[in-house]
């Protein structure tokens, strides 16, 4: 038995506050009084080196979970862990799902963004919009959806029986090295209600860059890690396929 819970972190907002700085600035005649009442463009420490390459997708223990090493040598350098300049134009803590290159952005507050390679759902399962994270979990229990098991019927086995009058569900795959959510998983919300898609950790490295999973935005189980721990709750999501092409 599981019960789902929500866990309590930090909600870091730019949002409508941010826009309303930003339009009073807009009548101000000193630089300086831009510069406190728009954060995007105050001035911000560096972004602490990633590590090497060898260094992020090492082997690693984690929750008493042995991670293996990523051989990152057969991933295109493209969807490896890096630092870019933010060309997503969104305010800072968004997640911002590039479907059209298989990137998924982390916008940061100093005009950079985080970005990482990412698998994504084939064609018929692929989705976009804007959501929020509505809750994160280490190491979740998987509970395939109906429509997953009405066309795999041995996932049966994994199906979510809720206790009744209980937020408490039985059933589902355990948390584990062969967990299809991998390590980490965020919970995507629109309109307070559950879209079943989910940013999340995958054992499958090799599907990075492709399009093969059941609609959710799959990562590498290390970079899911760095993700889940650089993204609030109720972050805002946004998944397009209005982004450029990047060669």
């Amino acid at each position: 038995m599981i019960k789902l819970q929500r866990p309590l972190t930090r909600r870091r907002l730019l949002g409508t506050g941010a826009f309303a700085a930003l339009a009073l600035a807009g009548c101000a005649t000193r630089e300086d009084t831009t510069m406190r009442e728009d954060p995007r463009l105050r001035e911000f420490p560096p972004e602490p080196p990633l590590g090497t390459d060898a260094e992020m997708y090492a082997s690693r223990v984690d929750d008493g979970f042995v991670l293996p090493a990523i051989p990152y040598e057969r991933l295109d350098p493209r969807f490896r862990r890096q630092i870019v300049p933010d060309p997503t134009g969104e305010p800072a803590d968004t997640v911002v799902v590039d479907i059209a290159n298989h990137f998924l952005y982390f916008v940061r507050p100093d005009r950079q963004a985080v970005r990482y390679g990412v698998g994504l759902g084939k064609e018929g399962f692929a989705w976009s919009g804007r959501a929020i994270v509505e809750w994160k979990q280490h190491w979740p229990r998987w509970f395939p959806p109906e429509e997953m098991i009405a066309r795999r019927p041995e996932l049966a086995k994994y199906k979510a029986i809720q206790i009744p009058g209980k937020n408490e569900w039985e059933g589902g795959q355990p948390g584990g090295i062969d967990n299809p959510l991998g390590a980490r998983a965020m919970y995507l919300f629109q309109d307070g209600k559950d879209t079943l898609f989910r940013l999340h950790g995958s054992p499958e490295w090799d599907s990075i860059g492709k399009s093969v999973s059941s609609g959710c935005v799959r990562l590498i189980n290390q970079d899911v890690i760095d993700l889940y721990d650089r993204v609030p709750e109720k972050a805002p999501v946004l998944v397009t396929t209005e982004m450029p092409r990047v060669a």
